[in-house]
């Protein structure tokens, strides 16, 4: 076992503090990594301070990791020391279920996908997440930054990237499409960069017009306030496709009205509390109400090459361990553009 240095909460919405944990020794398909950058996405809140259920503490958050590969195992193939590596959302799964095996080991059916944090490995352990000095991971559930990606913009890519990634490729953004990003925050930013980048036209659907030129700048076409209620009026069956990145409850009936004819309206945020709909929202127009969450590893991979052959990156604001409790908090009041990262030299 090696002891690194570490930010854990204690318990449930308790402040993070400055801690050491204990990572495996580094077994046969196994690779230690030097975690030089750690984001902070909205899910680390949420788990730490138990909105969405019963939690594992101390919880040392973080599963949009970037750093450097310093140790393999004797059986690993895949990397070698001194390569740049990141770590998303699962360590682990079953690897033989019928999703396993296609891909999409993060819908494993298997026993489920083994999260990065706030869950128990197949050794029974607790795992800790990116808020550390090193984290060892089997090789399998490892992705290779490109060179064209600094460590820094890309870690955010291991969450908020896939999340938008793969529902805007599974429902087919691109040219001739319209595709409105609801939310423009950590999650809503990347999706904004992506649907551009796969050529289709973006409209960006915000609670208001504070963040409007950020959008243009980032490649959004137009840029709505959802609290005008003319948008509703006006984009009355405008959309292929919304992509929903909010974190709270939504009038979903209004929103599904802004489709086409059999359009979609993928949730990739998770609201704490239940949500309510109408049915004929969905039923008239054939329209469909839909989830997506993160992406299998391949995909993972697909969408780190894609963003560094478009240039992108998360937009950040680097921070140092320390601030850690204090960008929780600017998170929940919306403060930051657009995503918290954690220079973990600093731990």
């Amino acid at each position: 076992m090696t002891t690194v240095a570490a930010y854990a909460a204690p318990a449930a919405k308790a402040p993070l503090e400055r801690t050491t944990i204990e990572r495996r020794e580094v077994g046969e398909h196994d690779v230690l990594i030097d975690i030089r950058f750690a984001g902070i996405c909205h899910s680390d809140i949420h788990q730490a301070r138990e909105g969405w259920g019963d939690a594992i503490f101390p919880m040392v958050p973080g599963h949009e990791i970037a750093g450097v590969v310093s140790e393999v195992g004797p059986g690993v193939t895949a990397f070698r020391v001194g390569d740049r590596v990141g770590v998303g959302c699962m360590v682990d799964s079953c690897r033989e279920c019928e999703n396993c095996r296609a891909g999409r080991e993060q819908y494993c059916t298997g026993g489920g996908m083994v999260g990065t944090y706030n869950a128990l490995g197949k050794d029974g352990e607790p795992t800790y997440g990116g808020y550390s000095q090193k984290i060892v991971v089997d090789e399998n559930y490892v992705v290779r930054i490109p060179d064209g990606l600094p460590l820094d913009v890309a870690a955010p890519l291991l969450c908020a990237g896939i999340t938008t990634y793969s529902p805007l490729k599974r429902w087919g953004a691109g040219p001739g499409k319209k595709v409105a990003v609801l939310g423009m925050g950590g999650l809503g930013h990347m999706g904004v960069k992506i649907a551009h980048a796969l050529g289709a036209e973006v409209t960006v659907l915000s609670q208001s017009l504070r963040k409007k030129d950020d959008g243009l700048k980032l490649g959004a076409d137009h840029y709505r306030a959802t609290s005008d209620p003319k948008t509703f009026e006006e984009l009355r069956g405008s959309f292929d496709l919304i992509l929903s990145t909010v974190s709270a409850p939504l009038d979903f009936d209004a929103y599904l009205s802004l489709l086409r004819t059999e359009g979609t309206l993928a949730n990739v945020g998770a609201p704490e509390e239940p949500v309510s709909l109408n049915l004929f929202s969905v039923l008239g127009g054939g329209k469909t109400l839909a989830g997506s969450m993160i992406g299998g590893i391949a995909e993972t991979q697909e969408m780190l090459d894609f963003c560094a052959e478009h240039g992108i990156g998360a937009e950040i604001e680097l921070i140092d361990a320390a601030g850690i409790n204090e960008a929780y908090e600017r998170v929940l009041n919306s403060d930051v553009r657009y995503r918290f990262v954690i220079d973990t030299a600093t731990i």
